[in-house]
């Protein structure tokens, strides 16, 4: 039947028709839609040749079925238009019947990236009538000035290539030109230009003027290419920047170095993002021993703007005599140097007070009101190089990765150590020979540096790694304090045995959880005034240093155990004091006087005050007293000494102290802690004899130095 019809199809090319499935008529000739004729039966409608429209002949075997595409043998009209002696057919077989007869129309070329060529959408019409409506086929044959540009755009340009090309050498040159073009834009990110490297439309220029006309899919490219050689397609710098784009790799260098340490620079010109302008990239192995000031003078391409930029930071009293910026800049820059150790603002302080004789301090420029390009970006990168954290405080992102810096710094310098598990937990005694104090590694670029500690964990002790010399200082005569503790023989049975009964009492009284945690607390201080700071590395030391301890351990002890008592006593005829004063009056003296006593005697008291520290102890505590007793005398007094001390207090807390004393707190600080207590003595109970002349000036350059 088909081999009939399509026979019969070639001398009925202009009686053939396509179902219309937006309309449907009723046998009466109205139209309708297809759910809801308006009476009678519902029929398709079919578009014929040169736009006719006409139903199947209800008298016909397929005006029931009403097949996609049909042809008839005649077109009758009488209510409307009607087919009759109907076939059902393939449109498909009247396109090689037609011949020239049919009408092809092309659209949506586009890139094929599985075909490796570029296509697009053929329509075939007959008389109007689509009998292809949509097929894809190769441009190359239809246009091929337009295929072989798609070729080159998306291929050679975008490298929108059918299959992975890293590995094929017939490909070099696209990996070597992709390359140049990273590199070259790395110029405009650190010059903070768009306007250097050449834009996709000049590649594309590059490519046209060097492939054949002939070349119009990656088929014909992989020939045409195995013949012209690897060189052919290569890209040159001249090629891809303008006149200008060339930078000195000195004032735009590609690694900071920092004593023996080298460090990535990335640049980023996107303003806004976290790390526009100039990144470090510190890796966590070196990330404690790096110093912030050399990185405050940037690189020497952007100093000049950094420069001006701080310049206009001033105060409008100072920044008067250093205008215009831009000038004043250029001429301050050639007396600025570095020595990696200064930062740029104190530099430049110096050097405007010498030109100008205006005085400046480096704390009279504004950092806020530098753009954040022109202040480095710290990124922390793991082991694998990826970036784990970023900011534009380098302080701020130790403090944040320091135990993984710890970790990192042990990891890192594990194969170097002499035992190369180093690191161990639940040590009670010395059994690990010579603890060294310093091991090295080379990581990359720097040597990473790592510091074995003694750690104390309470009921044992622990090696650990350190990252700087400043935590293995602050760790390891902790650790030794607390080994001694755990290999001396220990007097606290004894010593508990034979307190007194009032002495019991007093000690049940202290903040501490019970009397076992207290002694355990007086046994560690004793160690540390006895110690006096010796923490050694080796076995011999170690021994030599327990022999010495145990020898007057335990009268040192009872010793101190009393003194304990003397304070807690003393601290509670103090809270005594503060209760039987409370009057809404006196509210905000007592409040502070009750905070001094907190601050005094709290949980970890004992060693955190030390042995030496303890005999002043009573005296503070009498000084609470005292205030408390003559408060009703002269509240205004009180009140103006009371705002004295709070601003001496504000200042050892912005220096970072803390009440309670934390027990890693530094010399100047603990220095500071206890000139409060004798600048509270020296106010408020005078009688009592302060330890020296104090005051908030006194405090201030304590804490400043």
């Amino acid at each position: 039947a088909d081999g009939i019809h399509r026979s019969l199809l070639a001398g009925l090319l202009s009686r053939i028709g396509l179902r219309d499935e937006r309309s449907v008529v009723s046998i009466r000739g109205r139209s309708a839609t297809a759910t809801q004729p308006p009476g009678g039966r519902a029929m398709r409608e079919y578009l014929g040749a040169r736009n006719t429209r006409f139903a199947i002949f209800p008298g016909s075997g397929l005006a029931r079925k009403a097949p996609p595409a049909v042809m008839a043998a005649e077109l009758v009209e009488t209510s409307r238009l009607f087919a009759r002696t109907v076939a059902s057919i393939d449109p498909a077989w009247a396109e090689a019947l037609a011949g020239d007869l049919v009408k092809r129309s092309y659209g949506e070329p586009r890139w094929e990236k599985k075909q490796g060529s570029a296509v697009a959408d053929e329509k075939v019409t007959l008389y109007g009538v689509p009998i292809v409506p949509k097929r894809r086929v190769q441009l190359a044959r239809i246009d091929p000035e337009q295929a072989r540009e798609l070729l080159i755009r998306h291929a050679l340009v975008e490298g929108d290539w059918p299959y992975p090309i890293a590995s094929n050498a017939l490909y070099a040159f696209d990996r070597q030109n992709r390359a140049l073009r990273e590199e070259l834009t790395e110029v405009e990110e650190r010059t903070r230009r768009r306007d250097i490297l050449v834009d996709d439309e000049a590649v594309f220029e590059f490519y046209e003027r060097r492939l054949p006309r002939t070349v119009t899919d990656v088929r014909a490219f992989e020939t045409w290419a195995k013949d012209a050689g690897p060189d052919a397609l290569v890209m040159t710098r001249s090629e891809l920047l303008d006149d200008s784009g060339e930078v000195d790799a000195d004032d735009y260098p590609a690694e900071w170095t920092q004593g023996d340490q080298r460090f990535r620079l990335a640049y980023r010109f996107e303003p806004g993002a976290e790390d526009d302008g100039v990144t470090v990239e510190l890796p966590l192995a070196l990330l404690a021993h790096v110093e912030p000031e050399q990185f405050t003078w940037l690189v020497p391409a952007l100093r000049e703007e950094l420069v001006t930029a701080l310049l206009k930071s001033l105060p409008k009293a100072i920044r008067k005599n250093v205008v215009p910026a831009a000038d004043w800049a250029r001429k301050l820059l050639r007396g600025l140097s570095s020595d990696g150790t200064s930062r740029i603002e104190t530099e430049l302080a110096l050097l405007i007070r010498r030109e100008t004789h205006t005085p400046v301090s480096p704390t009279d420029f504004d950092l806020t009101r530098v753009p954040p390009h022109l202040r480095m970006t710290f990124a922390a990168v793991d082991d694998s190089g990826k970036r784990v954290g970023i900011s534009k405080d380098l302080a701020a992102l130790q403090a944040r990765f320091a135990e993984r810096t710890r970790t990192s710094v042990a990891k890192a310098t594990a194969a170097s150590a002499p035992d190369r598990s180093l690191e161990r937990t639940g040590i009670t005694t010395w059994d690990f020979g010579e603890l060294p104090q310093l091991i090295e590694s080379r990581v990359g670029g720097g040597t990473v540096r790592g510091y074995p500690a003694l750690v104390d964990e309470g009921s044992s002790v622990a090696i650990r790694v350190f990252a700087t010399a400043a935590e293995q200082a602050a760790a390891h005569p902790r650790g030794v304090r607390r080994l001694l503790a755990l290999t001396v023989p220990s007097p606290l049975a004894y010593v508990n045995d034979h307190l007194t009964q009032a002495e019991k009492l007093l000690l049940a009284a202290s903040p501490y959880p019970s009397t076992a945690a207290l002694l355990d607390d007086a046994l560690l201080a004793v160690l540390d005034e006895q110690i006096a700071g010796r923490a050694p590395f080796t076995a011999a030391g170690f021994e030599a240093l327990r022999l010495q301890t145990s020898a007057g351990l335990m009268d040192a002890l009872f010793g101190l155990v009393a003194q304990v008592a003397k304070v807690i006593d003393a601290g509670r005829v103090a809270d005594r004091a503060i209760s039987a004063a409370s009057s809404l009056a006196f509210m905000s003296p007592l409040t502070d006087a009750r905070a001094q006593l907190a601050a005094l005697v709290a949980p970890g008291f004992v060693r955190s005050t030390g042995v030496a520290g303890m005999r002043r102890l009573p005296v503070y505590l009498a000084g609470i007293t005292h205030r408390v007793e003559r408060l009703a005398d002269n509240p205004g007094r009180d009140r103006q000494w009371q705002t004295e001390v709070e601003q001496a207090v504000a200042l050892f807390r912005e220096a970072g102290g803390a009440l309670p004393l934390t027990p890693d707190a530094d010399a100047r600080l603990v220095q500071a802690r206890w000139m409060l207590e004798e600048l509270r003595l020296s106010l408020f109970a005078q009688h009592l004899g302060a330890a020296g002349p104090v005051s908030v000036q006194r405090i201030r350059k304590v804490l400043s130095g």
